[in-house]
C-alpha cells in the first residue's frame, strides 16, 4: 500500500514538473523557456494560426519579462524571439510566401517599400520546401538584427529595428494575421 501511495505521489510529481516546462498548443510543445542569441526568454503567450478553419502553425512570443503591450514590445530595442512552427503538410513554399507578404502588407499599413529588399530577403528562408515540424525562429537581436533560423540553421541576419517592428507586426500589430492569436500571444487565453 505504501508502495503505491509513493507511485501516485511520484507520478503526480512527474506531471506536475512536465507540464511546468511545456504549453501543449495544437499538439505543439511550446517550451516556458527559451535560450536563444545568449540571453534567456520567457514565454509571453503561444497559440495556433488557422486559415479556413484548419491549423496552419503554431506561434509563440518570447520576452526577457512578460507584458501585454503590443505596442512596446514592437517598439523595444531589446532581445526577443518569434516562434513558428508549421503543422499542416498542406502549408507551402508558395503560400507562406504570399501570407507573408500580406502579413507585411498589413502590419505596414501599405508602406513596405523602404522595407521591400528586406522583406525579400526574409521571404527567401520560405523557398525551400516547408514540410510538417518545420520549426522557424526569428531571434531579434540589438544592434545586429533579425537573426533568422529554419529547424536550427542561420539563414539570414534582416538588419534594423524597424524590420524587426514590422516583422512581429504581422502577429501583434494594429492589423495582425489573425486577431485571437495576437491576443494569446500578448499572455491572453
Amino acid at each position: 500500500m505504501v508502495l503505491k501511495k509513493a507511485i501516485v505521489v511520484f507520478m503526480a510529481a512527474f506531471f506536475l514538473a512536465s507540464s511546468a516546462f511545456a504549453v501543449e498548443v495544437a499538439g505543439v510543445n511550446v517550451p516556458e523557456t527559451l535560450k536563444a542569441g545568449g540571453n534567456d526568454f520567457v514565454l509571453n503567450g503561444a497559440g495556433k494560426r488557422t486559415k479556413f478553419g484548419m491549423g496552419v502553425y503554431v506561434n509563440a512570443l518570447y520576452l526577457k519579462q512578460k507584458s501585454a503591450d503590443a505596442n512596446k514590445i514592437l517598439a523595444a530595442d531589446e532581445p526577443q524571439v518569434v516562434t513558428l512552427q508549421i503543422t499542416s503538410g498542406l502549408v507551402t513554399s508558395k503560400k507562406m510566401e504570399e501570407a507573408t507578404r500580406e502579413g507585411f502588407e498589413n502590419s505596414l499599413k501599405g508602406n513596405i517599400a523602404p522595407l521591400k529588399d528586406k522583406i525579400d530577403a526574409f521571404i527567401n528562408i520560405f523557398k525551400a520546401k516547408i514540410t510538417k515540424g518545420d520549426l522557424y525562429e526569428f531571434v531579434y537581436v540589438p544592434g545586429k538584427g533579425t537573426e533568422v533560423y529554419k529547424n536550427g540553421a542561420l539563414s539570414s541576419t534582416i538588419q534594423g529595428i524597424e524590420f524587426k517592428k514590422a516583422l512581429y507586426g504581422i502577429w501583434i500589430g494594429d492589423k495582425p494575421a489573425q486577431a485571437d492569436l495576437k491576443a494569446k500571444l500578448l499572455g491572453g487565453k
